[in-house]
């Protein structure tokens, strides 16, 4: 199996408490060991101020995967906003640095600001240019919060999966995750809706129509979403088996089996055939290794 969204580094609000959450590089493989994972993307956070909280760089991501170079993938982390706030700043000299020293892709984008916005579009576009994917956090408000933003029923995000038609976007978050289901609401976008599904949902018809967009399945969001009405889920997962991505978004040394519903799911779509074999390899590996070239 490969994770397509983990985090190494250290926390750094202000409690004592929290400080000690960060994970470290083996201590992640240690878990990956347990948990039945061979490799993972090792995604940076604190190159946007955004992920203050987060203490790890891409440049710290870099360290931490060549340690385990056989296990660990690394993902540079960039902003929108880098390079004077233009709309016009030229980011190919930095994703061919970064992509020669190992980088495999980009992300966790987490810049609060709306998707069809200029900086955003041509951020994408660039990365788009240097074959490199993207995983973004999608939210439902600028403020308060983190993550590139959209209204319902994702409008802004189309906007750039039309401009940016090179850039593979691997998209996660509850403002994405929620519009799985057609009966989502502006009071539940935000979180983790938790009734049933009532039908195919905006996410539905933008993965059939833009061949750019996966599914990043990692925390309560992505699995939880898979899990509101368990027959939905499973239908959801053969129909877009070839643009979804098995993850975790593991983040903290005190993180659990129990804590990663991916895992038990993902053991009982295996064990009791709740899906096809051939859709279980590729959303658990193969569509993974295919865009990270492993």
């Amino acid at each position: 199996m490969i994770d397509f969204h983990t985090h190494l580094g250290r926390f750094g609000r202000s409690t004592p408490e929290e400080r000690t959450y960060g994970l470290e590089a083996p201590e992640l493989v240690c878990k990956m060991d347990e948990w039945g994972i061979d490799k993972s993307v090792v995604l940076p956070l604190s190159d946007s101020p955004e992920g203050w909280y987060y203490r790890a760089s891409s440049d710290d991501v870099l360290a931490y995967c060549n340690r385990f170079p056989d296990r660990l993938i690394p993902f540079v982390q960039l902003d929108p906003r880098w390079g004077d706030n233009s709309p016009t700043t030229d980011f190919s000299g930095v994703l061919a640095e970064f992509k020669a020293r190992g980088c495999k892709g980009v992300g966790e984008v987490i810049a609060n600001l709306h998707f069809d916005d200029p900086l955003v579009i041509n951020f994408m576009q660039h990365c788009g240019a240097a074959r490199l994917p993207v995983v973004i956090h999608a939210a439902h408000q600028i403020g308060g919060t983190y993550g590139l933003v959209d209204d319902i029923y994702l409008p802004r995000l189309e906007k750039l999966l039309q401009a940016a038609p090179d850039t593979i976007i691997c998209a996660h978050g509850p403002a994405f995750w929620s519009e799985i289901s057609s009966n989502v609401t502006e009071e539940t976008r935000g979180g983790y809706p938790a009734d049933p599904v009532e039908g195919p949902g905006r996410v539905w018809e933008l993965l059939e129509k833009y061949p750019n967009l996966y599914g990043d399945l990692s925390a309560g969001s992505g699995g939880r979403a898979l899990m509101r009405t368990p027959e939905f889920g499973w239908e959801f997962l053969e129909k877009h088996q070839d643009q979804l991505l098995f993850a975790t978004d593991v983040m903290r040394r005190t993180m659990e089996r129990k804590d990663i519903v991916q895992l038990d799911y993902f053991a009982d779509l295996k064990e009791n055939s709740r899906i096809g074999e051939t859709a279980y390899a590729k959303i658990t590996h193969g569509n993974a290794a295919r865009l990270l070239g492993h």
